[in-house]
């Protein structure tokens, strides 16, 4: 056929890219514990020595970075947490960051976005923050990651404000790219079973979900911020918002599964900046490595490195 050719163009080279010769690990930590709304864990996001354990355990196990749920002043105790944990943080060479929970309510959604995101700049950003050196960034910009809830919230919006500060923040937004894509600096994959939806016995782990993430990330949006997600298991049945929704933990290999599964997508020279973990310490939805990977073996979960040399170096031969 004259002219035409069935050859595909090849993929554009992603923009951002890790610093390293591996994504920087994170890992997302709830500061909810303590409080009388939440299950009891035998700890308390609000004790200074708990936090500073926490932090040594996780670099011991290869995260350099919680990125800790935050609700604005909707949760007081959580903010308290957040505050902790960054002045921790900031003493112990380890990186922290915010996720902006969106409010569910549909009426002045973006009004209190906008202000909670000037509250959190001015209170923890700003030169006279204690840790505020220990505040995650890339290239020079703090990066905040953002948890959809009502989906009232006009990013837009919220993106001219934030593009303001000095230096303007990198927002990181749930799932693959919707129709606001603009709005978003990058997008980071979350705990799913896929297209199949939630199986009985967890089979579904989220194959088909993180190829369909990586895929659109890696051919249609090459210049935003991948960030890979990582998960061991997910249990909901503790949380009072649960609806009995399971991924098994497959003796560790969701894990291993998961944490890898941006190799299939990425050549060596094409390295994601960020793999996140999820969770440290979500036990209502079942989801914490802090006490280690489940494994199939007697006793307790094993403490498995979450960024070991080896699985960073050979995905799939663990």
């Amino acid at each position: 056929m004259h002219g035409c050719s069935s050859s595909t163009p090849a993929p554009k080279p992603l923009k951002y890219r890790a610093v390293g010769p591996s994504p920087q690990v994170l890992a997302v930590y709830e500061a909810w514990f303590g409080h009388p709304a939440h299950i009891s864990v035998g700890y308390s996001s609000h004790d200074p020595n708990v936090i500073r354990d926490q932090i040594r355990h996780a670099k011991q196990m290869g995260i350099s970075g919680f990125v800790v749920d935050w609700y604005g002043d909707r949760e007081p105790f959580i903010d308290r947490s957040y505050q902790l944990m960054q002045e921790a943080a900031g003493k112990e060479n380890f990186k922290v960051a915010m996720m902006y929970d969106e409010t569910d309510q549909d009426d002045g959604a973006t009004d209190e976005a906008i202000a909670d995101f000037t509250m959190f700049r001015d209170t923890y950003l700003s030169d006279k923050a204690p840790g505020h050196q220990a505040y995650l960034t890339y290239d020079g910009r703090p990066v905040i990651f953002i948890f959809p809830k009502g989906m009232h919230t006009d990013w837009s919006k919220v993106r001219a404000v934030v593009e303001k500060w000095k230096p303007a923040p990198l927002l990181i937004y749930e799932n693959a790219p919707g129709a606001d894509a603009s709005a978003f600096d990058g997008f980071y994959a979350w705990i799913n079973p896929g297209p199949a939806g939630w199986a009985a016995n967890g089979s579904n782990w989220g194959s088909q979900y993180l190829t369909h993430f990586y895929q659109t990330m890696k051919n249609k949006y090459p210049d935003k911020i991948i960030v890979g997600g990582a998960w061991a298991v997910f249990n909901d049945s503790k949380a009072s918002w649960g609806l009995n929704r399971h991924i098994s933990a497959r003796c560790g290999q969701t894990y291993k599964d998961t944490f890898n599964f941006w190799h299939k997508f990425f050549p060596a020279d094409q390295t994601i900046p960020f793999m996140l973990v999820e969770t440290w310490n979500d036990y209502e939805e079942g989801t914490a490595v802090e006490r280690g990977i489940p494994s199939c073996g007697p006793g307790k979960p094993a403490p498995v490195p979450l960024s070991s040399a080896a699985m960073l170096s050979h995905p799939g031969k663990q």
